[in-house]
């Protein structure tokens, strides 16, 4: 939880709950293991249980990080991908398996804007990217993207 909240503003840990001699017995952790985070990022709650290793993330679930500015896509895509894996059309795994989709807000608009060719050259552009390219999108709904280009701007 330290990971995320130093990412993220408005963000804490709000407790910490150990396991005891009773919980040792139920969940074989040690007495004193942590058992729950309960924690805030960006205002919204949490609470993490710690279920054991046989307990996986996978893309079932992710959390979907909406950004302004190319700044913040930037930020947060390099933040959260340290020691994870990069995956594709603004989607990225951290380095303890959790999904994440870093997305720009303009994103919607573009997809679903009035010029339905123009939203499909935007989606055509999108699925060649990993980190996602707010100029690149825009140039692709306005028709100036070469759809042959890679636009993958991973480490940028």
């Amino acid at each position: 939880m330290k990971f995320y909240t130093s990412i993220f503003k408005k963000s804490k840990i709000l407790n910490v709950a150990c396991y005891g001699e009773e919980g040792k017995k139920v969940s074989g952790k040690p007495k004193g293991s942590v058992m729950s985070i309960a924690f805030e990022i960006a205002g919204q709650k949490f609470i993490a249980l710690n279920g054991g290793p046989q307990f996986r993330f996978n893309e079932a679930v992710s959390f979907v990080v909406s950004c302004k500015t190319q700044k913040e896509v930037d930020y947060f895509w390099k933040k959260l991908s340290v020691g994870g894996k990069e995956v594709q059309c603004g989607w990225l795994k951290d380095k303890f398996g959790v999904s994440w989709q870093i997305v720009p807000e303009i994103l919607g608009k573009l997809l679903s804007g009035p010029d339905a060719a123009a939203s499909q050259r935007v989606m055509q552009a999108l699925l060649k990217m990993v980190k996602l390219d707010i100029t690149v999108l825009k140039q692709a709904y306005a028709g100036r993207y070469k759809s042959g280009k890679s636009s993958n701007r991973r480490n940028s």
